[in-house]
């Protein structure tokens, strides 16, 4: 069977990519498509593969001003040619879920949220545009006309988290099956040492992150915290930082194990999809500090393995990292839950829900999800 891997860019390794790399994995024969690469970024399972780019790889500042021709993604993945494939899985976040099958092939989605620029975080992404977001309504119309339109091409779904199949449902009145993606607890791990004087952030460095709460927080409470990413928010965040804060950029995986090891709580302050930096931090046996919306209440065990607080303003996180120290948690406890994500079980997981899903469309009998205590899903705009 000839196996088509669609991805919307590939130019770092976030949560998606680690997806795709164990479709890398389960699928080594597979061709993988993408809008935008970069190989050196990438890690040695998607690096080694052939991955055929579309033509924004070759367009002006394309390497680091990609979002800007984002009104031209969905014309680029209805190019990809897909004759000859039989099996078309694309993960997807923005366009990919929209690149074309050919007649007889079946298209899976494994989607990472439906496109969060037009119908979830606009505000956070364009907010700062003024007269021009007007100018631009126009142009996110017509995506979210071809959004709901091509997710018509797609015959199974699955999602990232409960929060995420609800909004499947209410944008594309589709039903999604659930699998939470994996956490590699076999390298994320407890340290010898205890917990250090810092607390952490990982993300990338855009808006919807909302680490301009952290920053603020940790200025206000002159405690060290400790930033990993790069982004396009990188120099408004630095114009923000007071002495207690530190941007670290672009860190190796070792690098941020060490971190993770060494925190003494890991913030989370964005409505995420999924988020898989908590399970890391708790697979390192640390609590997390969440943002009490969105997937973060599906990893994180509030009083067990974490705090969450309940508005995305400097003051209640500061207060929740002030509770979060008044409190004792067990390393074992964290390490056991983010265990339930654990890449084996996912990769397992993931082969049989595609076997059952090449079989006929519609949704599998169970859906997937790691057992254990869950929070209760939540989803932005009352889905």
């Amino acid at each position: 069977m000839r196996i088509a891997l669609v991805h919307d860019w590939l130019n770092g390794m976030r949560g998606g990519e680690k997806i795709l790399e164990v479709l890398c994995e389960l699928f080594p024969g597979a061709v993988v498509h993408t809008l935008l690469l970069d190989r050196s970024r990438l890690s040695p399972a998607i690096a080694r593969m052939e991955i055929r780019t579309s033509p924004l790889q070759r367009l002006p500042l394309s390497r680091t001003h990609y979002r800007y021709y984002l009104p031209l993604f969905p014309k680029l993945v209805e190019r990809f040619d897909l004759r000859g494939f039989d099996l078309v899985f694309s993960t997807s976040h923005c366009v990919a879920k929209g690149a074309r099958a050919p007649r007889g092939a079946r298209s899976l989605c494994y989607c990472l949220t439906p496109m969060r620029y037009v119908w979830y975080f606009g505000d956070e992404y364009f907010g700062s545009w003024g007269r021009w977001r007007a100018l631009a309504e126009p142009v996110f119309a017509y995506l979210r006309r071809w959004d709901v339109s091509s997710a018509g091409r797609v015959d199974s779904w699955l999602a990232i988290s409960e929060t995420v199949a609800a909004r499947i449902q209410k944008v594309y009145h589709k039903d999604a099956d659930v699998l939470h993606p994996p956490v590699d607890a076999g390298f994320y791990t407890a340290g010898g040492g205890g917990a250090g004087g810092y607390h952490l952030a990982v993300s990338a460095l855009v808006p919807y992150k909302r680490l301009d709460i952290a920053v603020r927080a940790f200025n206000e409470l002159r405690m060290p915290l400790k930033i990993v990413g790069e982004g396009p928010e990188r120099g408004r965040l630095a114009a923000l930082a007071g002495p207690s804060v530190e941007l670290l950029g672009w860190r190796t995986n070792e690098e941020i194990r060490e971190l993770y090891r060494g925190c003494r709580a890991f913030v989370f302050p964005g409505e995420e999809d999924f988020g898989i930096t908590p399970l890391e931090a708790q697979a390192c046996g640390r609590p997390v500090i969440a943002f009490g919306r969105g997937g973060a209440r599906e990893t994180v065990l509030d009083g067990e393995t974490g705090v969450f607080f309940d508005a995305q303003e400097p003051s209640a996180l500061a207060d929740a990292v002030l509770r979060a120290g008044r409190m004792r948690f067990d390393p074992a406890r964290a390490r056991s839950n983010a265990e339930r994500f654990d890449r084996p079980v996912f990769k397992e997981r993931l082969r049989g829900w595609i076997v059952g899903a090449m079989e006929g469309p519609g949704r599998m009998k169970e859906p997937f999800r790691p057992p254990g205590r869950m929070g209760d899903p939540t989803c932005r705009n009352g889905a």
